[in-house]
């Protein structure tokens, strides 16, 4: 029998293609590379045309893509090995940084070790997602009482850490990270709707504990105009630049927002204003329909997969990724609060693409290794 398997799994990899000799799904590369592209061109426009800033961005995509090449090489049975101990070791870093972690614009979250500085928590967005698919693994459905508990209990403590650093936006979207894995695993809508409800009722105890900074930002969602020139300035001028851009917008390299430095933050959580301007209602309907195609392929092979916790992992990156598109568009629209978060796949920096692209190896893992086993 053994024979046999390997007999089959030679014939196997004679007769599919190069990208899945390599792990790599041809459909999920197209709409990343696509949306990369945008992002370098993008880039270079709120810039103002810096060919070194471009450049910076070009060397960490190319830095990411390496390491999506290499997680894609990872079997899905080897990551399920491992996954206790990345959350460990994931907790142990968040602790390290609240005991001598780095501090930087008022918040401790950055661990220096050598020459590498990063923050912990944005390796956590991976691996709770991943710590909570390993706990209903082998779940029966819908899941033991005593195993939400457990699961919820995982997803508060971290949490916490994070939310101590201080780091309330990162913390709650960490947080739902993980609770999408307990609601593809069959968290009863009842549980939802309590949560929900408790979440509400606890607001009023919720703004008593907030930062003084946290409770501006609420109040700036509420009222922008009450400080145009305060507060209220990011919000507001990011909604000039998404309106002037009307259905055509004003074409490439032609956001006067950005150009003229009236809009801050144009490179990172404000690039999606820089977008609209330009290329208005019509390029935030390309963005979104490249965005809609990646989320469709990851959650088609969330289906596919082989196993619970290979099916949970996909369907949970999926979620989250659709989370933090929702949340930085309804920032820079007005619609949400502002957290400062960055656009997937499209803000200049490295930690946040690192993660997405380790995340889209793990996806094309789960689907070019199910291929494997199954043929």
């Amino acid at each position: 029998m053994k024979i046999n398997n390997i007999q089959t799994q030679q014939v196997y990899r004679k007769n599919k293609g190069f990208l899945e000799t390599i792990h790599i799904d041809g459909w999920l590369l197209l709409g990343i590379l696509l949306l990369l592209a945008t992002s370098v061109a993008i880039v270079y426009s709120a810039s103002g045309g810096d060919e070194a800033v471009m450049t910076r961005q070009i060397i960490r995509i190319g830095f990411a893509l390496t390491l999506m090449l290499l997680f894609a090489q990872i079997p899905p049975n080897i990551l399920y090995i491992f996954t206790p101990w990345l959350f460990l070791l994931g907790i142990i870093m968040l602790i390290s940084v609240l005991l001598f972690g780095q501090i930087g614009k008022g918040a401790q979250r950055w661990l220096d070790i050598g020459p590498v500085r990063f923050q912990p928590s944005e390796l956590m967005k991976l691996i709770l997602p991943m710590t909570v698919a390993w706990l209903f693994a082998h779940s029966q459905y819908p899941p033991s009482v005593s195993r939400l508990i457990l699961g919820t209990v995982l997803i508060a403590f971290t949490g916490s850490l994070i939310v101590v650093q201080p780091d309330l936006g990162t913390s709650l979207l960490i947080g739902l990270s993980g609770l999408s894995v307990l609601f593809f695993a069959g968290l009863p809508w009842k549980v939802i709707f309590t949560a929900i409800a408790g979440v509400v009722l606890s607001a009023p105890i919720a703004w008593h504990f907030m930062h003084a900074y946290q409770k501006q930002r609420v109040l700036t969602f509420l009222t922008p105009e009450s400080d145009p020139l305060g507060s209220g300035y990011h919000i507001i001028q990011s909604k000039i630049a998404i309106g002037s851009g009307g259905i055509d917008g004003k074409g490439y390299m032609g956001s006067t927002q950005a150009h003229l430095e009236f809009l801050p933050e144009s490179t990172t959580d404000f690039i999606f204003s820089v977008l609209a301007e330009e290329f208005g209602l019509l390029g935030v309907i390309g963005l979104l329909m490249l965005y809609s195609f990646v989320i469709a392929r990851g959650l088609y092979i969330a289906s596919q997969a082989q196993d619970n916790f290979t099916r949970l992992i996909a369907a949970g990156f999926m979620m989250t990724l659709f989370v933090y598109i929702f949340v930085n568009i309804g920032m820079v629209s007005g619609l949400l609060p502002v957290v400062g978060l960055p656009l997937p796949l499209m803000s200049y920096g490295g930690s946040s693409l690192v993660t997405l692209m380790i995340s889209f190896g793990i996806l094309m893992s789960i689907h070019t290794h199910k291929k494997l086993l199954t043929k």
